[in-house]
């Protein structure tokens, strides 16, 4: 069972950095786009950036500038490298991928659990 594990969250002051990581649990046969995403409480789950297989980007517009999607295709792993964070980016950030995890299995999203991001001020 395919599973995306997330690391690198946690509290920071207001102007601080952080860089989150995704990686698969186990060998994928194919992983196309990734993402990441953020959910504040009481608020909408929202994308933060995303990131085709070729490396093709794209952000919010609100966080583009600050905010950089990356992935190392041979570890399976998107990075989500967040500079001058904000009160407001206070969240907790999924990573998602859109895997076929091997020949016999259809293309399908998958989720992370989730890390907490906490920006004081």
């Amino acid at each position: 069972q395919v599973q995306l594990v997330e690391s690198g969250g946690g509290l920071v002051q207001a102007g601080g950095s952080l860089r989150l990581s995704c990686a698969a649990s186990e060998s994928i046969f194919i992983i196309n786009g990734m993402g990441w995403y953020r959910q504040a409480p009481g608020n909408q789950r929202e994308l933060v950036a995303g990131i085709t297989s070729g490396g093709s980007t794209t952000y919010a517009a609100s966080l583009k500038g600050r905010f950089t999607i990356s992935r190392d295709n041979a570890k399976n792993t998107v990075y989500l490298q967040m500079n001058s964070l904000k009160p407001e980016d206070t969240a907790v950030y999924y990573c998602n991928a859109d895997i076929r995890a091997s020949t016999y299995q259809p293309t399908r999203v998958y989720w992370g659990q989730g890390t907490q991001v906490t920006v004081s001020s």
